[in-house]
């Protein structure tokens, strides 16, 4: 592998051969860069699905209600649904084992001002469980606890747009800012990677917006997070549970969606798995069928260099060349061009997705990029592709006979 007077005779070969070895080189670089580029655009695409989830607990469920669109249990169709609090309290019963963190929602906007400043803001009225399912990042003070709610505290946890729009400069811990009028007191101010709308959100005890709405039990919905143990399959199981058992409760049709839906999840990020697995799969297989087209030129191209120094060759097995190092010069040959040219066209799709990779980030796409793996993984298979280019034109050059080679013209 390491005689000097082989390579020398193989690189005289490729010199020989400038354009054909060229073209042949460029159709497995380019299939190892489509291959490559594909890959990391699967990437792109399962990073930008999975970004737009980054923002709860990836073992969410939200329970939601709306207008039912089946008549069921004596009732007609376009019945209103409204979870109350006794449906948090049902659930919690029902399912102790099964339930991590579990909180309403309870939706309002508050014109909110402070001294001379005012703005425009939603409120998230919660539960303290709700920080860990929605990844509630606290920077400064703390989040809602039991006893805010116990107590109906007038206590509110701020976005941090919300206390730059509202206290400038100022530390927003401790003041009271006026929501609607009335008075709460900031306890906390929260930031959200990537998503400033969400900064601009208020959070404020569930009970105390009840009260301040007509002393009312209403909720929006239900959110949860269910055990961290669980496998797709019971986190699936769950969640089909958790539907029935509140369908059953406020006498919705099994199949109605619109008056109740259980929302997984699980079953997001197990359509995203299969949708990217089938994406990628389609992408490894056009890569392939690239890199085949491009064994198939290096194999032809061998076979007609083997060919033009049929004679050659015949002189070496005159002269006592054993088969196998015939054979070793023409695959040698075959892997060295299909070495070199496809790490070539890995190296400039490497040096492509470092470049540009970082930059793109949209809620679709972001951050295009291939593991350490998929470099391993197409560099054996580069030396595959070498082997397998050579090897018919290497057996075709191993069984010349001598008499037969020196005779050729």
């Amino acid at each position: 592998m390491f005689d000097r007077d082989v390579w020398q005779e193989i690189f005289n070969t490729l010199k020989t051969n400038k354009l054909r070895t060229f073209l042949t080189g460029f159709s497995v670089g380019w299939a190892i860069f489509i291959l490559v580029m594909l890959l990391a655009s699967v990437n792109g695409m399962q990073n930008g699905f999975v970004g737009q989830f980054n923002d709860d607990a990836t073992n969410s469920i939200f329970v939601r209600t709306g207008t039912t669109s089946k008549a069921y249990g004596g009732f007609e169709a376009g019945r209103r649904i409204q979870l109350k609090n006794d449906d948090l309290e049902y659930i919690k019963q029902t399912f102790p084992k099964d339930i991590e963190y579990i909180s309403a929602r309870y939706y309002a906007n508050a014109t909110a001002r402070y001294k001379s400043e005012t703005g425009s803001y939603s409120v998230q009225a919660t539960h303290p469980g709700h920080q860990a399912i929605e990844k509630t990042l606290v920077t400064s003070g703390r989040y809602i606890n039991e006893a805010d709610i116990v107590n109906k505290a007038k206590v509110a946890v701020i976005g941090r747009k919300v206390a730059e729009d509202l206290f400038k400069k100022e530390d927003p811990l401790g003041k009271f800012v006026e929501f609607n009028g009335l008075p709460f007191r900031v306890i906390g101010i929260f930031t959200d990677d990537g998503d400033d709308n969400a900064e601009r959100r208020i959070y404020a005890p569930v009970s105390t917006y009840q009260r301040i709405y007509g002393n009312t039990n209403e909720i929006a919905s239900i959110a949860l997070t269910y055990n961290p143990n669980y496998d797709l399959t019971e986190a699936l199981d769950f969640s089909e549970r958790l539907e029935i058992l509140m369908k059953r409760r406020h006498k919705i049709a099994p199949e109605d969606q619109a008056g109740l839906s259980v929302w997984n999840y699980a079953e997001a990020f197990n359509d995203i798995s299969s949708f990217t697995a089938v994406l990628k799969g389609i992408g490894i297989g056009v890569g392939f069928l690239i890199l085949i087209a491009g064994i198939v030129g290096i194999g032809n191209i061998m076979v007609f260099t083997i060919k033009e120094r049929t004679k050659e060759i015949g002189v070496r097995k005159a002269l006592g060349a054993r088969p196998s190092q015939i054979v070793n010069l023409v695959l040698l040959e075959s892997v060295f061009i299909t070495a070199i040219s496809g790490f070539v066209g890995l190296l400039f799709a490497w040096m492509i997705l470092a470049a540009i990779g970082p930059m793109i980030q949209t809620p679709a796409f972001s951050n295009p990029s291939v593991n350490l793996s998929t470099v391993i993984t197409a560099t054996i298979i580069l030396v595959i592709a070498g082997v397998l280019a050579g090897l018919l034109p290497a057996m075709k050059a191993a069984n010349v006979k001598p008499i037969v080679a020196l005779s050729d013209k």
